[in-house]
C-alpha cells in the first residue's frame, strides 16, 4: 500500500503513524498494533494510531523522529505493510505468563523501549509484571547491563566513589554535603543526582539553586576531576536512557518502584560512570519505602550481591527515617540548609547522617579504618575544607563561589502552623509534609517548600510555630495551608490524648 505523508507528532513518548481505519482494515491491523513503513531500501517500524475521519485513505501520518530516520519529506510517498508482533513485544507477553528471559530479551526490551518502538501499554505491562513476580538475581543483572550497555557511557580512568539513595524521606539534602566531604578527602565522587518523582525536592533540584546541572558528559567528566567532585542531572547525560522512560511513562504515573527495577535502575547509571565503590542510603520508617530493617538489609543483600556481579564494591547503610533529615523540605529550603551546615551550623541530624554515610566511602578507600571514617568526615566538615571544596564545585559548574545561605531567595508567600497546645511532638509525618511542600509548589517553584521548627521529643507550647510554609504564589500558599489543616502533619500529645466526639 502506498500513501502520501503527513509528517506530524503523534505521540509524546513512542514513535507512531497514523492511517485511516479503511486502510487499517486492509493492512488487518487496529489502535497499538505495528506497520511497517518503507522508503526505498529503508524501512522503519512504528506503533499505528486508527483514525476514523482525520486521515484521508492516501495519506499516512508519520512521527518526525520516523521521518528523520527514513528522511522522509512532507508529501513524499512511501510504502505501508503489516508488521507482526516484535521480539521484544513477545518477551514481555512471555514476561507476563512467569516465563523467564534470555539475556538478549532484555536487550531487545531496553532497545526498543529507547527507541519508542514500545507502546505505553506494553512499557506498563513489563514494569507492573515485576510488582508480582520475583526476578531472579541474574535476571536484574541482565536488565541492569541492558539499561547500561543502551545509554552513554563515561569512563574516568580513577577510582571512582558514589552515593546514593533509595529516597522516601523529605529533606535528603546529605549528597550536598557528603560530595564535598569525601572530595575533600582528595577522593573522586562524580555524583549523578535525579529530580523529583515524587518528592518536594531531588537532589538535582536542590543543587540547581546553587549551580547549573544540566551538564554534556564531556562537561561532567571535566568539571569532576578538576575539582574532585560534582552533582549534576543524571538525565541530561544521557546515561541508562530507558530507566528515565521506565519512570516517566509507567513508575510515576501509577507511583509504583518495584524492587527489580529499583535495583536496575540505582546500579545501571553506577555501571555507567564507572563506579567502583559505592554507598547506598536505606532510609527505614513510617511512609519510607522500607517499614522495617529486615525489609532493608533484605535490599541491602540485593544490592551487595548486584554491586558484586557488576564489580561495583556496594556498602549499604541503614538510616532513621520516620521524619524529615533536617529542618528544611524544598530546593531552596534545602539548598540553604546545607551551606548552613557545611558552614557548621544547621541541625546535628543533618550532620550526623551525611557524616556517617561519608564515612563508609572513606572506609572503603582505606583512609580511614572500620568505624573511624564517621570521625574523618566530621573533621573535614568541621574545618572548613567540605565548605571550601563545595564552593569550588559550584564555581565549576558555573554558580557563584561567594554565595551565602542568606543569599538564597526563598518564596515570598508564607504562613504558619502553630501547636493546638501544651506537649510534646510525638509524630512528624513523611507523607503530610511531602504533599503539603508540593502542593506550596515544590519542586518546580525553587523557593516553596516547609521549615519545621519541631521534630519528634521536642516540647512546645500552645501558640508556639510548629511549621512554616513558603510558597512563591498566593494561590498554591491557600491550598497548602487548607491541606496542611486536614492532613495534620505534625502531632502534639499532652496528657489529654483524645475529645469524643471530635467535632
Amino acid at each position: 500500500m502506498n500513501l502520501k505523508t503527513t509528517i506530524k507528532k503523534l505521540s509524546p513518548t513512542f514513535i507512531s503513524a497514523g492511517i485511516s481505519y479503511e486502510n487499517a482494515r486492509r493492512l488487518g491491523v487496529d489502535n497499538g498494533s505495528r506497520i511497517k513503513v518503507i522508503k526505498g531500501e529503508k524501512f522503519a517500524v512504528s506503533i499505528v494510531f486508527v483514525f476514523n475521519s482525520l486521515v484521508p485513505n492516501d495519506e499516512i501520518i508519520v512521527d518526525p523522529a520516523l521521518a528523520d530516520e527514513l528522511k522522509i519529506k512532507e508529501g513524499e510517498t512511501v510504502s505501508v505493510s503489516y508488521e507482526s508482533m516484535s521480539l521484544s513485544a513477545i518477551a514481555i507477553r512471555n514476561f507476563l505468563s512467569g516465563e523467564k528471559l534470555s539475556k538478549e530479551h532484555y536487550y531487545e526490551i531496553v532497545k526498543d523501549t529507547v527507541l519508542g518502538r514500545l507502546s505505553d501499554v506494553e512499557l506498563t505491562s513489563f514494569i507492573v509484571a515485576q510488582m508480582y513476580r520475583k526476578m531472579e538475581i541474574e535476571d536484574i543483572e541482565n536488565l541492569t547491563r541492558a539499561m547500561a550497555d543502551l545509554g552513554e557511557k563515561i569512563s574516568f580512568d580513577r577510582t571512582v566513589y558514589e552515593k546514593h539513595s533509595i529516597g522516601g524521606v523529605p529533606g535528603n539534602k546529605v549528597s550536598l554535603l557528603i560530595v564535598p566531604i569525601v572530595a575533600a578527602a582528595g577522593l573522586l565522587i562524580p555524583k549523578t543526582s535525579s529530580r523529583s518523582i515524587t518528592s518536594p525536592s531531588g537532589t538535582a533540584d536542590t543543587m540547581e539553586v546553587l549551580a547549573p546541572v544540566e551538564l554534556s558528559p564531556q562537561e561532567f567528566k571535566e568539571v569532576a576531576l578538576k575539582v574532585g567532585g560534582a552533582i549534576v542531572w543524571g538525565g541530561k547525560l544521557g546515561l541508562s536512557p530507558a530507566d528515565d522512560l521506565f519512570i516517566s511513562r509507567v513508575e510515576h504515573p501509577l507511583s509504583i518502584d518495584p524492587i527489580s527495577q529499583l535495583l536496575a535502575s540505582v546500579m545501571s547509571k553506577k555501571l555507567a560512570v564507572g563506579v567502583n565503590y559505592l554507598v547506598v542510603d536505606l532510609p527505614v520508617g513510617k511512609g519510607t519505602k522500607l517499614s522495617n530493617e529486615e525489609e532493608a538489609r533484605e535490599l541491602a543483600s540485593k544490592f551487595i550481591e548486584l554491586g558484586r556481579r557488576l564489580g561495583i564494591h556496594t556498602v549499604c547503610g541503614v538510616t532513621y527515617g520516620d521524619q524529615p533529615v533536617g529542618h528544611a523540605v524544598g530546593p531552596a529550603l534545602e539548598a540553604r540548609e546545607a551551606l548552613e551546615a557545611l558552614e557548621g551550623r544547621g541541625p546535628t541530624s543533618l550532620r550526623e547522617k551525611a557524616t556517617a554515610l561519608a564515612g563508609l566511602l572513606l572506609e572503603a578507600s582505606g583512609l580511614a579504618t572500620r568505624g573511624q571514617g564517621k570521625d574523618l568526615a566530621m573533621s573535614l566538615l568541621s574545618s572548613g575544607k567540605a565548605l571550601q571544596k563545595m564552593h569550588e564545585i559550584i564555581e565549576a559548574q558555573g554558580g557563584d563561589p561567594n554565595i551565602k545561605p542568606e543569599d538564597i531567595k526563598l518564596g515570598e508567600h508564607r504562613a504558619s502552623i502553630t501547636s493546638p497546645a501544651d506537649g510534646y511532638v510525638v509524630e512528624v509525618s513523611n507523607y503530610a509534609i511531602k504533599e503539603i511542600a508540593r502542593t506550596a509548589g515544590a519542586p518546580t517553584d525553587k523557593g516553596a517548600g516547609v521549615l519545621l521548627y519541631a521534630k519528634r521529643g521536642y516540647s512546645t507550647r500552645k501558640g508556639d510555630k510548629l511549621l512554616e510554609i513558603f510558597s512563591e504564589h498566593a494561590y498554591k500558599l491557600t491550598e497548602a495551608i487548607s491541606l496542611a489543616q486536614r492532613l495534620k502533619p505534625i502531632t502534639v500529645e499532652g496528657m489529654l490524648l483524645h475529645r469524643i466526639p471530635e467535632d
